[in-house]
Parts: C-alpha cells; structure tokens; sequence
C-alpha cells in the first residue's frame, strides 16, 4: 500500500484533535478562569532509503540521505496560563489574582492535597464558610478552610488576602489571609474539570504543594483584587483563525487519501 495514503490518515487524526481542542475553547470563552489550549505537532519516525555518505579528500563529494516521512502524530496539548481580562463585579467575595497564583480549594478535612483554581468566585454558606460554586472550601494560608465568626458583621479582602472584618460591637480584625499557591509549572498541572486543576509531580517537585500568601514578593505569587474575577483567555479571532487551518488541513489530508485510491485503482487496473 501507498505510504502517502496512511500519511494522510494520520494527518485527519491529527487535525480532528486540533478541532476537538479549538471547539472546546470555543465553548469556555466565557467561562470564569479558564485557559486556553493548543495542539503541538511532530512528525513520525522517517524511512531511510539511504544512508549519508562522507565527502572524501580529492574524490567524490558527500551526499545526503534520502529519507520518507511517514506522517504526524500529536505532539503535546498545552495548556495557556495566560492572564484572562479582568471582569469588575464589584461583589466583595469575587476575587481575582493579579499575577502568578492559584486559589487552593478542597472538598473536606479528608482531602490532603488541594484542588488549585484560577476561579474566584466565591460564597459565603449558611455556616459561615468561604466556599466556591460547587460547594468546596476555602483555604487560608495554613491550609484551613475559612469560616467567619458568627460576629462578624461584614468583611472586605485586602491585596494580601487578609480578611478585614467588622465585628458586631463595631470594632474591626485582621482575620486570615486567604491562601495562594505558586506553581513553577503551571501547564502540568492536570485539568479535572469545575475550573480545577491537580498537582502533578510535573508541576512542583515531587508533587509538593506549599500555601503562601498573595502578594508575597519572595514566593513571586500575585496581589488579589477584590470585587474582579478573572475572564476566560480565550482569544476568538486566533481561534477562528485556527479552525480554518485546521479545516483545510483536514481537507487536504482527505485529498490524499483519495489520490492515493486513484493511483492504487490504476494499479488494479492494469490487469484486465
């Protein structure tokens, strides 16, 4: 069989994906926090016909080799921790992280290891805890989640994250800073749906996961905006612009495939 006909086919494979990726920053262009993805090709192992040959002193000159792609396979799908544009709500419990960071998150006590979001809008539950859309709490920079006080009357959130709050005799309390955690690479963090993301052992050493503070000059994480979100990073004109390339690429891999099933039926038909 033709080595162009399998070339092509891994060609639409490739293009399908880059498609599945494109549609699926489509759908979250206003989804709070969420970044961006891209398909990065590379293409699959060549077939040597021949090999180099050496120049040698006085005689012949050197000559290339003659090698055969055999098509292109997926190289990585990266994600984008691009900033998104900021989002004024003006509601004190929407957060938005003006820089490097993620908000640390969890289901319960139980739960070692945090979920991290880019995602700052946040609640107050009916028992005072801080929590996000699905219910997950809150951490400060200990690692704990964040309840208010039951005289507490209001509160605001500085650029650090500390929690001011009013008390019910009028007085007014530094309480916890909300907690921020630095990634050195943010794009092997592992995406789980909910605006979350999973440390992975590529993305701190070891998987390690240490809570900061925004803000924090030494650990370089970002000052927090209160009454912001941060938007989606999805950038349209690029993505339309991708999918077209992405439709003519497909289209013409299936070119391919179809010229090669013309060539192979002259082949069948030189046999009458």
């Amino acid at each position: 069989m033709l080595r162009s006909m399998y070339s092509g086919v891994s060609g639409m494979r490739g293009f399908q994906t880059k498609l599945d990726v494109i549609g699926n920053n489509i759908a979250n262009v206003n989804t709070t926090g969420f970044k961006s993805s891209r398909v990065m090709f590379k293409d699959i192992m060549s077939q040597t016909v021949s090999g180099v040959t050496a120049p040698t002193d006085g005689g012949a000159g050197g000559v290339n080799a003659k090698q055969i792609g055999l098509g292109v396979s997926i190289g990585s799908v990266d994600t984008l921790h691009l900033a998104g544009s900021a989002q004024t709500t003006n509601n004190p419990t929407d957060l938005r992280i003006d820089g490097d960071g993620f908000f640390l998150v969890k289901l319960n006590d139980d739960q070692e290891t945090p979920f991290l979001t880019r995602a700052g809008d946040f609640h107050v539950d009916a028992s005072r805890n801080l929590v996000n859309s699905d219910g997950l709490h809150v951490l400060d920079s200990s690692g704990e989640a964040i309840v208010l006080g039951d005289d507490v009357t209001s509160f605001s959130i500085g650029s650090d994250g500390t929690i001011i709050q009013s008390m019910s005799d009028g007085t007014t309390q530094a309480g916890v800073q909300i907690g921020v955690a630095k990634v050195s690479n943010p794009q092997g963090l592992e995406k789980i749906g909910g605006n979350l993301y999973r440390m992975t052992l590529n993305a701190n050493a070891e998987g390690a996961l240490e809570p900061t503070t925004a803000n924090n000059t030494e650990s370089g994480t970002g000052a927090i905006v209160a009454g912001q979100l941060e938007m989606s990073n999805v950038d349209l004109t690029g993505e339309f612009t991708e999918m077209i390339v992405a439709q003519r690429g497909f289209q013409a891999n299936s070119r391919i495939i179809t010229t090669s099933d013309e060539v192979l039926q002259e082949v069948v038909n030189l046999k009458r």
